[in-house]
């Protein structure tokens, strides 16, 4: 009678410090994703960002001693942006997918599972907790499906009734011995609108994903975009919302809860040219507190020469091409040459040309090479 009196107290509790959903499980193991994951293995789907072990990933007892239940939680963000500004000719605008909207939703949940984890000390004094945001060793979204948040959507992400898939998930094992929640039945129905629509073919079919095709996963990384994936980024700065922004689940769906999710339209819709030439400091200072900085300014800064070359800006022209003469970073300057050709315009093939006679570095001269030969169309 007491588990279940400490349960209702802290499920009461949850909502008070601003917790949208709670679901419970048990701290047994994770079989059918042991098998998924080593699948994903097999099939080099995996994103290199995830935890290598997978035993950790699904055996909480590798994580805390004896552990009896697993705490998920989610909080509900924004999918629309107030007063978001227009990308105009000559003032184009990259954007930040969702889940980089206002402060850091690792901050924010960390600070929420912080707290439930106070609570339950306070109650069960040798209460033993260990609690993970995204980057821990459990599946945050095995975990939340299991607890009874939502089911996992064809598009790989936990969908709940009430806040669509626009939600953050949170978890916490402890000792304590909870009475699980039930799983959710699985609503998506014959629906495939995401696996259809994914601009790369990364849901390979519904509930998988190859991560590396992923754009979400690609705007991250720090070198040469794959040439295939070029026209695919758009004007996207970190991330991607397409699976979720076609999920009829998610029409209508946006809620502004908490104040810290908030978007500043000119960090989430930023103007791509000034970010050409940002210092570390600047970057830090500007960009610093939202989750799409983690990989620091780099990745951002070629996705924005991709960005500029997407809109085909030719007021850019001047800035790539001080970046394509001046930056150190190889993969900086060849993304902007290769931009540079996209653009094209009069003077295109001359400006690469001569690039292409002072350039030593052997991964440029192959970009400039691709820019001249769009530049020739």
């Amino acid at each position: 009678m007491y588990m279940k009196e400490l349960k209702k107290e802290l499920i009461a509790y949850s909502q008070e410090i601003g917790i949208d959903k709670i679901g419970f499980t048990t701290a047994s193991t994770f079989d059918s994703l042991r098998n998924r994951l080593l699948e994903q293995q097999t099939l080099d789907y995996q994103s290199g960002f995830e935890e290598p072990n997978i035993e950790k990933r699904v055996r909480p007892e590798l994580i805390i001693e004896h552990p009896q239940s697993i705490i998920s939680i989610a909080l509900a963000y924004p999918s629309k942006m107030k007063d978001a500004p227009l990308s105009t000719k000559g003032e184009r605008r990259g954007i930040f997918c969702r889940a980089s909207w206002g402060t850091d939703y690792h901050v924010v949940l960390r600070e929420k599972l912080q707290l439930l984890e106070s609570f339950i000390k306070e109650k069960v004094p040798n209460a033993l907790t260990k609690t993970m945001v995204d980057t821990g060793e459990l599946s945050d979204r095995a975990v939340a499906e299991r607890a009874g948040i939502g089911w996992s959507g064809k598009n790989t992400m936990i969908i709940t009734p009430e806040f669509g898939s626009y939600v953050y998930l949170g978890d916490l094992i402890t000792n304590v011995p909870f009475e699980p929640d039930q799983p959710m039945e699985d609503q998506c129905g014959t629906c495939n609108k995401c696996v259809d629509v994914c601009p790369t073919g990364a849901l390979v079919q519904g509930g998988q994903l190859n991560a590396k095709r992923c754009i979400a996963f690609l705007t991250q990384t720090k070198g040469f975009l794959p040439d295939e994936f070029r026209s695919k980024i758009g004007n996207r700065l970190y991330g991607c919302d397409t699976c979720q922004t076609v999920c009829p689940k998610n029409k209508g769906i946006d809620f502004h809860i908490h104040a810290e999710m908030e978007p500043d339209p000119d960090i989430a819709k930023p103007l791509l040219k000034p970010l050409l030439t940002i210092s570390n400091k600047e970057f830090k200072e500007k960009y610093g507190h939202v989750s799409g900085s983690w990989r620091g300014k780099k990745p951002i800064q070629r996705n924005v020469i991709l960005a500029l070359a997407h809109f085909k800006d030719e007021t850019a022209l001047p800035e790539l091409i001080q970046v394509m003469e001046e930056d150190p970073r190889p993969v900086i300057r060849g993304t902007a040459a290769w931009a540079i050709g996209k653009i094209g315009g009069g003077e295109a093939e001359g400006i690469l040309q001569r690039a292409l006679d002072k350039e030593k570095d052997e991964d440029v001269l192959a970009e400039i090479k691709k820019g001249l030969m769009l530049a020739a169309y």
